[in-house]
């Protein structure tokens, strides 16, 4: 009954606080809302003007990157053009075989209008608009032939005239044909300018801005839009100004489309003089900032409403408040004791005592539950067990590690944290006990423990279930790269040793009748065949050797190792020791899989000269060591890396190994210095045969 008159005072002293809360929660928005007004807009005004800012730096930042790309673009273009210019087919000339490996190549580049093909005097001798046998006639756009002629080096032209062969006014990229140091032909690329426009668009033009490319004579190549009224027209005053001014910079200006618009130029490197102009609109950069003298102005407005609004509110409110503090403070004050209770009840927890004085242990009904103690008490009283038949109860595996943490703890007052298992009705149970022995002031021990036991069956059983998981996922690894392999070895490698057999057949069947070049390129492909054999063999021995299924560890080891050695030039020892028989395969693939993960480390990290491996099959367990004179790392200052236990993120390398080790029960102990190396102590325990 008291309780129930406890709680409707409690319920109607927190309507009575939720009423004045609310108000005092409103004047306090009020003076909070104030400041904040006045703040945000000053606030927004340095927004919007650093806003400005930025999108001045991100359009300064976007026609770099455009002019970049586009300037990128021709060199591959001059670079394509280079390369053909080097044709053994200029070298006679075989003007009919040119004339079909350049269609080859326009057909390749949708941008290149045609190809043509000019003497040192001008005259076109091909052009793919007009067959081998027709007139041409001499080439337009002189001043950048004449610029090839007189550097004998590639040229970027500018928007040319109407070409007496095409009809249209093009955009020329040449490059000298020289034999022998001697000037034989000039060899040119027409774009069309929707080419050259197209290559704009495709750089990465930021949306709504529009792009323009001008030669160096400020005449227009390219355009994002209304490229058929502005081509070949020259730019208006401002961008003439502004490319004789500086290589790259801001100007005003209008665009055709009669926008006031802010201007981000860049000249395009190694173009001969062009340049790449992106118009910004003016309104849009400026409409933030007035948008925030707006929001500065509504904020001073609104402002001086909240103040007004703030005066009456909080007075009331200040008596009120004090009094249901004070009533409140009360209520909370009752409650502690019955809140506390309910938190130990909610986190499912169990209270221990251990006295070992009187050799008696005494828990809460939920420790007891989860003990397996087969002793009743009544309700809310704590249940009292002789040691022994608590001990009786602990897994016999776990009894004796259980006992010699519990006298480590009493001895020398560290905290106590095992995990053992409980033996019921139910089959065995993992719990966890946590605590410390308290002492008195002079250190002396109580010989008594305080701990909590809690129930840790779910993280255990997850626990297996992931090692399980983990040995599925490596059976199914090995068993995946041994097929790989397998395919490697038996298909493609007797494909590539039919290939060899097919150049070597090739070869005898060409015999002297065959030139030096053809001979040379015969054996070029007999060696790289050679060459892919080898690697095919390689990569289907990394994935899986056929020695550890057929000949075992030890010869699998010693074929790792002397290939390892060969192929990275460092000095590898390998060293048995015991007996020579077969282990389980799981443990054979591990201790391989460890070796050439350690080997792997060795090779990145290391710059070791020297490297040794020490194997031992003793009765118990399998012992290796894996040791380096490498420049090693300071252990203390990387304590991810150090043996088992340590804490820290460790690295790829050591957590593969550790992952495989796990699944054995093994363990990984490291040793190293800076400048001595590094050591690896591996050890797995060994089955006893049945």
């Amino acid at each position: 009954m008291s309780g129930r008159r406890a709680g409707d005072a409690h319920q109607a002293l927190e309507q009575q606080l939720s009423r004045g809360n609310g108000r005092t929660f409103v004047a306090l928005t009020f003076a909070a809302a104030i400041p904040v007004l006045l703040l945000s807009g000053w606030v927004a005004t340095l927004l919007a003007q650093q806003q400005r800012d930025l999108g001045r730096s991100a359009a300064e930042a976007s026609a770099t990157r455009v002019a970049e790309r586009v300037a990128s673009d021709i060199a591959a273009q001059i670079s394509i053009l280079e390369t053909e210019a080097a044709s053994a087919t200029l070298d006679r000339p075989d003007l009919a075989a040119f004339y079909a490996e350049a269609e080859r190549l326009r057909q390749a580049h949708p941008l290149w209008a045609t190809v043509e093909l000019a003497g040192p005097d001008g005259t076109q001798v091909v052009n793919l608009l007009r067959s081998l046998d027709e007139e041409l006639g001499p080439t337009s756009d002189r001043k950048s032939f004449d610029a090839v002629v007189r550097t004998h080096r590639a040229v970027i032209g500018g928007i040319g005239p109407v070409g007496s062969v095409s009809g249209k006014r093009l955009v020329a990229l040449r490059v000298p044909v020289l034999r022998d140091g001697e000037l034989r032909y000039v060899l040119s690329v027409r774009l069309a300018t929707n080419a050259v426009s197209s290559i704009l668009r495709d750089a990465g033009a930021p949306e709504g801005w529009v792009g323009t490319i001008v030669d160096a004579d400020g005449n227009t190549i390219a355009r994002t839009r209304a490229e058929a009224e502005e081509l070949g027209q020259p730019g208006n005053a401002a961008l003439q100004a502004a490319i004789r001014r500086a290589p790259q910079g801001f100007y005003t200006g209008s665009t055709l489309e009669g926008s006031n618009v802010e201007v981000v130029y860049r000249t395009l490197k190694d173009t001969g003089g062009w340049s790449v102009h992106f118009g910004m609109p003016v309104a849009a950069l400026n409409a933030p900032v007035s948008r925030s003298y707006l929001v500065l102005a509504g904020g001073s407005v609104l402002s001086i409403g909240l103040a007004l609004a703030l005066v009456g509110l909080v007075g009331r409110d200040m008596a009120q408040r004090r009094a249901g503090e004070r009533a409140r403070f009360t209520l909370v004050l009752r409650s502690s004791q019955e809140q506390g209770a309910v938190a130990a009840e909610a986190a499912d927890l169990g209270t221990l005592r251990w006295d070992t004085v009187q050799e008696r242990v005494s828990g809460s009904a939920r420790a007891a539950h989860l003990l397996e103690w087969k002793t009743k008490a009544p309700e809310e009283q704590d249940i009292e067990a002789e040691v022994d038949a608590a001990l009786s109860a602990v897994h016999s595996d776990d009894r004796e590690r259980l006992t010699g943490a519990l006298r480590r703890s009493l001895a020398d007052g560290r905290p106590l944290d095992v995990e053992f298992r409980v033996v019921g009705d139910g089959g065995p149970r993992w719990v966890r006990l946590t605590g410390r022995a308290p002492r008195l002031h002079d250190e002396t021990p109580t010989g008594l423990f305080y701990g909590v036991v809690s129930d840790i069956e779910p993280r255990k059983r997850a626990e297996a279930e992931r090692k399980e998981m983990l040995r599925r996922l490596g059976e199914a690894q090995e068993n995946e790269q041994r097929r790989i392999a397998r395919e490697l070895h038996d298909q493609v490698g007797q494909t590539v040793t039919g290939l060899s057999l097919g150049l070597k057949s090739l070869e005898r069947l060409i015999g002297e009748a065959a030139t030096d070049e053809v001979g040379r390129h015969v054996q070029w492909l007999q060696a790289l065949a050679g060459e892919i054999g080898r690697d095919i063999h390689r990569a289907a021995v990394d994935l899986r050797p056929t020695a550890l299924d057929d000949l075992g560890l030890r010869e699998a080891l010693t074929a790792l190792l002397r290939e390892w050695s060969q192929r990275h030039g460092i000095r590898a020892d390998l060293e048995f020791l015991g007996e020579a028989v077969r282990l389980p395969a799981a443990i054979e693939t591990a201790v391989y899989r460890i070796v050439q993960e350690a080997l792997t480390n060795v090779l990145k990290h290391a710059r070791a000269s020297t490297v040794s491996v020490s194997v031992e099959h003793g009765a118990e367990a399998m012992r290796v060591i894996i040791e380096d004179d490498g420049v090693g790392f300071n252990a203390e200052a990387m304590p991810e890396r150090l043996a088992e236990g340590g804490r820290g993120k460790p690295r790829l390398g050591l957590s593969g190994i550790r992952e495989r080790l796990s699944l054995l029960a093994g363990t990984l102990t490291l040793e190293t210095s800076p400048d001595i190396g590094t050591t690896l102590f591996v050890t797995i325990p060994v089955p006893r045969p049945a």
